[in-house]
């Protein structure tokens, strides 16, 4: 099966579990699993951040991540679409009591500082103290501008707040830019890195920032069940993946350009394209019939008014082909 759903879909390929297979392990509740620990330097190596911290999920990691800035009665101002406050589960506000201000992000996926401005609390008991403001990079495929994440850092600075980077895909807005991880890093206190989407690991997320921050945030793993022992299995994959699964990303953006050039071509309503994802607009009879129609032929797609379709390590040009000409008999129909 060829599935599009999303880059969360991808599955180790033979050398990464080679890898996880011969990894050397301890307990990492005990901070001995080497290959744990290796994991974690090389992160703060590459965000150029004081530490790290592996956690099992980016759910857990963007949890931990406002828990470990926030404290109960604060707030984080954040964007309504973004994951860590429309995807999961509403975690911060049940389980930290920290209030979500949600703003709408402007067309390139930022968070409009004057915006950001307007909604920040003054400093009265009658508010929820405003602490964090969490920006998302990429959104639904977005990068965000070096020049924005620069003046949001100066922002935050200048108004007494953290900023975090949910960067479940920060790795597509590196090579999309042709930076260092570093390069955008540097415009944030605290970042999260998921290695299960397009790198391609089968489980696990990094939270990187300063020793003292990482020292709070591994006590909040704890107390949120995120404690693992022999882990290293784990991590060797999210090694093996910074090794060689960073720069390849190029082939899903160029992938991904290449579906949304094929698509429009045939007649399909190609609203936009960015890095590994392609978003098209589907009338509404078509929806459930492609749906139906591209499963019958292995493909699996997830349909609605707007449709993402999100390229990665396990879908070739090869597949996106077959995709394009099921698409077009399907149209014909």
């Amino acid at each position: 099966m060829v599935d599009l759903r999303s880059d969360t879909v991808t599955r180790p390929g033979a050398a990464m579990l080679a890898a996880m297979m011969s990894a050397e392990t301890g307990d990492d509740v005990y901070g001995d699993d080497p290959t744990v620990n290796a994991l974690e330097a090389e992160a703060a190596r590459l965000s150029g951040k004081q530490a790290a911290l592996f956690l099992p999920t980016g759910t857990q990691a963007n949890l931990v991540a406002l828990l470990s800035h926030c404290e109960r009665g604060d707030e984080y101002i954040v964007g309504q679409l973004a994951h860590n406050y429309k995807y999961e589960a509403g975690g911060a506000a049940v389980l930290g009591s920290i209030q979500p201000q949600p703003i709408l992000a402007a067309a390139d996926g930022s968070l409009p500082l004057d915006v950001v401005a307007s909604v920040i609390k003054p400093d009265d008991a009658h508010f929820a103290r405003s602490t964090l403001l969490s920006l998302e990079n990429t959104h639904n495929g977005k990068v965000l501008p070096l020049a924005y994440l620069k003046d949001a850092f100066a922002f935050t600075r200048e108004h007494q707040l953290a900023l975090h980077i949910d960067g479940a895909r920060i790795f597509n807005a590196v090579v999309e830019l042709d930076v260092t991880l570093e390069a955008i890093a540097r415009y944030c206190d605290s970042l999260t890195i998921c290695l299960s989407k397009g790198l391609g690991a089968p489980v696990g997320s990094l939270l990187c920032g300063s020793e003292d921050y990482i020292k709070r945030a591994r006590r909040w793993r704890k107390m949120t069940g995120g404690g693992m022992r022999q882990a290293g299995i784990l991590a060797a994959a999210g090694l093996y993946a910074f090794q060689h699964n960073i720069a390849r990303l190029k082939e899903d953006h160029d992938n991904a350009r290449w579906l949304a050039e094929q698509l429009k071509a045939i007649g399909v309503d190609v609203r936009r394209q960015d890095t590994n994802m392609v978003f098209v607009r589907l009338a509404d009879h078509q929806t459930e019939p492609l749906k139906q129609y591209m499963h019958q032929r292995g493909i699996i797609i997830s349909t609605g008014a707007v449709t993402r379709l999100v390229t990665h390590l396990d879908v070739d040009r090869h597949a996106l082909e077959e995709l394009v000409r099921h698409w077009q008999a399907f149209l014909a129909i």
